[in-house]
């Protein structure tokens, strides 16, 4: 699987490599991009933005791919969000043939309902749903990515979230992508080789300081912000990165 991605920025002694969440893309990071002084790298993970769709779906695969754009053995911090941040931690295990000296991961969702995961798996197995305008499956993108309200309907970062398909337009990402979502999270963080940092915004309806301290008891909350903290506040987030990465 080669991924699309997308990079830029200068110095730094090790590569940023900047993970979306579930159903996003990397155009999320548009924002932060601006204030990031270090070299950074940023895919549409499988499934996802202008990358192939091509099932299974789940947190190793994303992780392989992932680390099939990094040199063997390459030196690298990642910054992920939401299940990006779980991708990360995947990374972080050692298994996938890159270094990773730290994860900083925020809006990562560690607590689940009993029928939350249940009805992500469903929602895998319904097809794609077709829009007769690109608006329209826009606004749905926008709602679904919690992005509403938050960036214009006309900007890259709402545009790229869409694909035309038959005349018709639907959302980028392949719906079986939620089949990926609500394995356990402790496992995977006892299996990490590097620190691990977490953070979220204060409004962040997915996660609380609470659910965060048992995995970081020093987690990082963002005054003001939402679920995508990299939209709402990205020269506070990215200061914050920094410090935590210096």
């Amino acid at each position: 699987m080669t991924l699309w991605h997308r990079q830029g920025g200068e110095g730094g002694e090790r590569r940023l490599v900047l993970i979306h969440g579930l159903g996003a893309n990397a155009d999320v990071w548009r924002t932060m991009e601006k204030s990031i002084d270090r070299r950074w790298i940023a895919p549409d993970l499988r499934g996802h933005g202008r990358s192939p769709h091509q099932a299974p779906y789940g947190y190793a695969g994303y992780a392989a791919d992932v680390a099939a754009l990094l040199q063997q053995h390459e030196e690298v911090d990642i910054v992920g969000h939401s299940m990006g941040g779980v991708v990360g931690m995947a990374l972080a295990t050692g298994w996938y043939g890159v270094k990773v000296r730290k994860v900083i991961a925020f809006g990562v969702k560690i607590r689940w309902a009993p029928d939350e995961a249940p009805k992500l798996h469903a929602l895998a197995r319904t097809p794609a749903k077709l829009f007769d305008a690109k608006e329209q499956a826009v606004e749905r993108y926008l709602k679904v990515s919690g992005l509403f309200g938050l960036v214009d309907a006309g900007s890259p970062i709402a545009q790229s979230g869409v694909r035309e398909e038959n005349g018709k337009w639907r959302l980028a990402a392949d719906p079986m992508i939620n089949a990926a979502a609500g394995p356990e999270l402790a496992p995977l963080v006892g299996a990490m080789q590097c620190p691990l940092r977490l953070a979220a915004g204060s409004k962040d309806p997915m996660v609380n300081a609470a659910d965060m301290a048992p995995y970081d008891p020093r987690a990082q909350i963002i005054d003001g912000a939402g679920h995508n903290a990299q939209v709402e506040r990205p020269g506070e987030l990215w200061q914050w990165i920094r410090a935590e990465l210096a």
